[in-house]
């Protein structure tokens, strides 16, 4: 009987330690065998996932012995968190060690959308020298809208403070008074507000009942025709149907979607073809780096909480 069943990627230095005190089943194909999860994971303790593994219904069922469940990462969407507080299962995410990644991300998506300059080399190399039409947009002095003005949110404004842009944000769970605001110099706004003045409006607001499609095709009415929309948050906050009709419609300048409402998204998908939309399977947060942080938190978080149960 394992201790700990991981079913997603890990750190290799963060699974040693781990497989050092407890007894490990690692398999990171696992995820795409819910079955498998149900079989191993029955008498263990202790579940270590990510985004994709559904931690719900007959899955989290089978899990009769599960205490503890360590999340690689800090959304907690496809974990059945009501369920788990009522049977006393812990989960630990990874709060705040993949923000550095996931706002370096967010900044090189801005610089893209608005000097959208590098998918010219085979032209380039057969010749074709037309300077004319690449002539595109600086980030200094543009709006960046944030919606969602968490730890992530934060690491973006800093970032784009830098670049010499002006920032907003819209989070209705932070009081206008809140020193963060100032500190950051970043404007308390409301979100018809944010969405019409900003040049990049970067998603960073969970996904809830109140946050599903809440970039729909009113919203997005609402934004600059020339203006670029990022998310890394999560994929049911957009209405994605609006935004490929914007697009389409040259009502949007560009759209930069590293989460998806359907992840993988299917072959007939209306994703794709799409102009100026660009595309990323859920990796913003993923580096080598953030890898190394959110594994050995997550490990130091599962560790911790098995230890104090067998006291």
């Amino acid at each position: 009987m394992p201790d700990v069943v991981v079913t997603e990627f890990i750190e290799e230095s963060a699974l040693a330690a781990l497989s050092r005190e407890f007894s490990v089943v690692y398999d990171p194909e696992l995820v795409n065998r819910p079955d498998d999860i149900k079989l191993l994971a029955a008498d263990a303790p202790g579940l270590i996932v990510r985004n994709m593994t559904q931690v719900r219904g007959e899955v989290l069922d089978a899990c009769q012995a599960l205490r503890v469940i360590g999340r690689l990462g800090v959304g907690l969407d496809n974990i059945d968190m009501d369920a788990c507080k009522k049977r006393g299962i812990q989960v630990f995410p990874a709060t705040g060690a993949n923000a550095l990644a996931v706002a370096e991300y967010v900044i090189a998506a801005t610089l893209l959308g608005l000097r959208n300059i590098w998918n010219v080399t085979d032209k380039v190399t057969s010749g074709w020298w037309d300077r004319q039409t690449l002539i595109f947009r600086e980030a200094s002095g543009k709006t960046l809208g944030l919606i969602g003005f968490g730890m992530i949110a934060r690491e973006v404004a800093k970032r784009a403070r830098a670049l010499g842009m002006r920032v907003g944000a819209f989070d209705p769970n932070i009081l206008p008074g809140d020193p963060a605001w100032t500190e950051l110099g970043v404007a308390h706004m409301d979100l018809p507000s944010l969405l019409a003045e900003s040049d990049v409006v970067s998603v960073h607001a969970p996904l809830l009942s109140s946050t599903r499609n809440l970039l729909d095709a009113n919203a997005l009415s609402l934004m600059k025709p020339d203006a670029i929309l990022i998310n890394t948050a999560r994929g049911g906050i957009i209405d994605e149907a609006a935004v490929v009709a914007a697009l389409r419609l040259k009502r949007l300048g560009c759209a930069i979607l590293d989460v998806l409402d359907k992840e993988p998204p299917p072959a007939n998908s209306i994703l794709r073809g799409v102009p100026g939309l660009i595309l990323t399977p859920h990796v913003a947060g993923n580096t080598v780096e953030s890898n190394v942080r959110v594994s050995s938190v997550t490990v130091a978080n599962v560790m911790r909480a098995l230890k104090a149960l067998k006291k």
